[in-house]
């Protein structure tokens, strides 16, 4: 279950601390990486096709990322079971959280209402966010496309 501080993200505010279940039952708290970047990223859906090639992109960086103290996370609003076979089936090196009651979605403003063929429903929107050494967000990556997004990303925390 997420607990969450009452407050929104904000670039050039502090990073709204929040826990979620990591896999294996763990809690990760976004406080506990205080010293190192961190970038969150949240994704639609596990096993899907966008969200797989983000997730992989990710994971073909995750070194070059780690080589500039930067921690990667992923959040979506699958449990923890879905979440495993998905960082299992790719092999992905970074931890995976559970939203399924979306209070950190809702928190960094990225749960949000969506169309599909005429239809609107409430939905997570793709979004990367780029916390700094100090907590700090930086910057924010709002509705965005896959394809080269993670260089994007990569850069960014190369030059903070």
């Amino acid at each position: 279950m997420a607990r969450a501080i009452k407050a929104k993200a904000v670039v050039g505010k502090k990073a709204p601390d929040f826990t979620l279940m990591g896999l294996g039952g763990r809690e990760v708290t976004l406080s506990q990486f205080a010293g190192r970047k961190v970038v969150l990223f949240f994704y639609p859906k596990d096993l899907t096709p966008a969200c797989t090639q983000e997730s992989c992109d990710f994971r073909d960086s995750y070194s070059a990322f780690g080589e500039h103290n930067t921690v990667l996370l992923g959040i979506s609003i699958d449990d923890e079971a879905t979440h495993e076979r998905f960082k299992a089936k790719y092999e992905l090196p970074f931890e995976l959280l559970a939203d399924p009651e979306h209070r950190v979605c809702e928190l960094y403003g990225v749960w949000q209402m969506k169309k599909l063929y005429g239809r609107e429903y409430m939905g997570l929107v793709r979004s990367t966010f780029l916390i700094d050494e100090k907590g700090k967000l930086v910057q924010e990556w709002r509705n965005l496309r896959v394809k080269g997004h993670v260089e994007a990303v990569l850069e960014a925390a190369k030059a903070l």
